[in-house]
């Protein structure tokens, strides 16, 4: 009597990170219960901008351009929500688990990077009691803070010059006056996790 033989099943990849916490993150099904500040922290903090492509002793991390949207989004609205500055601090936080890839790769990844990164935000949102997903004028705020940082960090550190920065980023209407520098890693994590404990 011949034996048949089973078909092999090949196991699912494995989609889930862990982290230092201890928790286990599903990136394809990320749960709010997943998500700790410390994590974010600790990730932002030694994920830098430009790819690593930036003047001064450290690269310039993730963690310092969260602080500085968040700056920022409280320059161009003064009377803001605390809730509106948690978000813009919070806006780049996917990038703790995902990374930063910079824009023209992002286009190249195409639509399931930005599923990946939407499902991310909407669990961090909910985590620390933020909407899973932020009203348009909200999210215009802090695109057009963001873009005002990124043309600061591309003329201040990234060696952009003006009509370079202009030309892709848009030359702030009124251009805060604020320098920027990196700084450690650990102060960074420090910086990041004051400013969220200052904001919630």
């Amino acid at each position: 009597m011949s034996k048949t033989s089973s078909p092999k099943t090949t196991p699912s990849p494995r989609a889930w990170q862990r982290m230092l916490s201890g928790r286990r993150l599903d990136l394809l099904d990320p749960s709010p219960l997943d998500i700790e500040i410390d994590d974010i922290a600790l990730g932002l903090s030694r994920e830098v901008r430009w790819n690593g492509q930036s003047i001064g002793e450290w690269g310039y991390t993730i963690a310092e351009h969260s602080l500085l949207v968040e700056e920022i989004v409280g320059l161009l609205k003064p009377d803001v929500k605390t809730e509106i500055r948690l978000a813009a601090l919070l806006h780049d936080a996917p990038e703790y688990v995902i990374g930063d890839l910079i824009t023209p790769f992002k286009y190249a990844i195409g639509p399931g990077y930005k599923d990946l990164e939407n499902r991310l935000m909407a669990a961090i949102h909910l985590r620390f009691g933020l909407p899973a997903n932020l009203s348009d004028s909200v999210n215009k705020l802090i695109k057009r803070a963001d873009r005002m940082a990124a043309y600061l960090e591309a003329t201040q550190l990234a060696g952009f010059n003006d009509k370079e920065a202009s030309k892709i980023f848009g030359k702030p209407r009124a251009m805060p006056n604020i320098r920027i520098t990196g700084v450690s890693p650990q102060k960074a994590r420090e910086d990041f996790l004051k400013r969220f404990q200052e904001l919630s």
